[in-house]
């Protein structure tokens, strides 16, 4: 993701356990808050211009027991390694030691050369992956449409799956790679859409299901199942 030029600093919380906290420093912010993603279990804590850190800092230590029990809502976290099993494209993959240089994808599971850190090498493998994917995706839909699009961009976002700006940049998130085929097929189609139309209206859905078909089940899978998917910590 792009840096975000209102964040601070990292901080830890002591105590049993430690809590990692990222502090943000907000222009519309009338008072200190706290608030734990239900993605990835993040605690944020967004201070007002002029309020100072150790000040915020003083807040989150009183909130420590609301902060323990939002956590321990949260979807527990799988830390990427050896032996971890992932979701590519719709099939289980789990991750083992291989020889050689490079990720390889086989028969169900995903060879890491020794030596090498294995959850950023595995994400770099899978952004490669979803990449051509995406782009390939994007041609197709692009052509039937009849416009093209700018650039291709890989983020992970939290809040979305996709989007294009106003001219022609699309923009996916690279964790659609651990979605089954024709989801990711889905949103691809929804971006292109977006450069014939800028909404979501109803000429809108329109164009998509001209370039994909029926997407209701596509759709739904996203809303069930995609915030599973940022379950995978891939941070070594």
């Amino acid at each position: 993701m792009e840096a975000d030029p209102s964040r601070m600093t990292d901080y830890t919380l002591p105590g049993e356990p430690s809590i990692a906290l990222v502090l943000r420093r907000s222009a519309r912010a009338r008072r200190i808050t706290l608030r734990v993603s239900q993605l990835d279990g993040r605690v944020t804590l967004t201070l007002p211009q002029h309020t100072s850190p150790a000040e915020a800092i003083a807040f989150a230590k009183s909130k420590r027991d609301w902060i323990m029990r939002n956590l321990a809502r949260q979807p527990s976290f799988v830390q990427v390694q050896i032996g971890t099993a992932l979701p590519v494209e719709g099939r289980e993959c789990q991750v083992q030691t291989g020889s050689g240089r490079a990720v390889r994808f086989e028969e169900g599971r995903i060879f890491v050369p020794g030596g090498k850190p294995v959850a950023a090498t595995v994400r770099g493998a899978l952004k490669e992956r979803a990449r051509a994917r995406l782009a390939t995706l994007s041609d197709g839909y692009s052509v039937r449409l009849g416009l093209p699009y700018s650039r291709i961009t890989l983020r992970d976002t939290r809040s979305r799956w996709g989007s294009c700006t106003s001219d022609g940049g699309l923009m996916y998130s690279w964790r659609l790679i651990l979605c089954p085929p024709d989801v990711m097929a889905y949103v691809a189609a929804h971006e292109v859409a977006h450069l014939a139309e800028m909404n979501h209206s109803p000429a809108f859905w329109s164009v998509v299901e001209q370039l994909f078909g029926p997407y209701a089940l596509q759709r739904s899978w996203l809303r069930e199942n995609g915030a599973k998917l940022h379950r995978f910590r891939f941070e070594d």
